[in-house]
């Protein structure tokens, strides 16, 4: 097997994990496209083209709710921005592509697939083709949100409300923080981020709250790292 295979391969096995929660939650929102009057050919297309779960709901719940579209299109960009995040932390292992595979790992830099994808790319800083790992963790995501959103669509009646899958909104978010919380620092910048977000949720104008958050976060993982290094000279 080639390099190329190996990454590919592990970066399916290193976010299979993670997929557990993302079950029900795909489940969860083919059965609220189809209940608020979206065809099945609609419901799949838009996990195809916008294949990112937060969004999805917040554009479902939106369009409910008799948003215009300027406001559903700025909230859903609004939720996604935390990839521009990504792709900057990215961008320095995959300065080497070209245009046409920065399109394509770009399209599979979900949160799942960023979270393993990171940590081995740190990790192997010296792999030329490290990026396969994030093309199959990725793929490993949208295969499975794929058939959940389509499990959703046609079997959603028969599933029982008392199950309570909408567990696995949060769960699915929070499965990314574990290894995080093994570092002080990262657990400083999660309760920041975290407690700034919650708090601005009805404060902060246009519901820009994600975004003040994360922008919080990073400020101050740059102040700690910046004090640890110098505490480390």
């Amino acid at each position: 097997m080639n390099n190329k295979l190996k990454n590919f391969f592990k970066g399916i096995k290193d976010t299979s994990p993670l997929m557990i929660p993302v079950v029900p939650f795909g489940i969860i929102f083919g059965v609220l496209a189809i209940d608020l009057g979206l065809t099945p050919i609609t419901t799949i297309a838009m996990s195809v083209i916008i294949f990112g779960g937060a969004s999805q709901i917040i554009f479902l719940q939106l369009f409910s709710a008799g948003a215009s579209s300027l406001v559903i299109l700025s909230s859903v960009g609004a939720v996604n921005s935390r990839h521009l995040l990504y792709g900057t932390v990215l961008s320095e292992h995959l300065s080497d592509l070209n245009l046409t595979w920065k399109i394509i790992v770009s399209y599979f830099l979900v949160d799942q697939a960023f979270a393993v994808s990171n940590d081995h790319f740190k990790k192997n800083k010296d792999d030329n083709d490290k990026y396969f790992h994030l093309i199959g963790g990725g793929l490993n995501c949208w295969t499975i949100w794929q058939i959940t959103t389509i499990v959703g669509i046609y079997l959603g009646s028969i599933i029982p409300e008392k199950l309570g899958l909408t567990f696995a909104i949060p769960l699915t978010f929070l499965a990314l923080l574990v290894n995080d919380f093994r570092k002080l620092i990262n657990v400083v910048v999660i309760l920041t981020s975290g407690s700034i977000a919650t708090l601005g949720y009805q404060m902060i104008p246009f519901k820009a709250y994600v975004i003040v958050a994360a922008f919080a976060g990073l400020f101050m993982a740059f102040i700690l790292t910046k004090f640890r290094k110098k505490n480390n000279e």
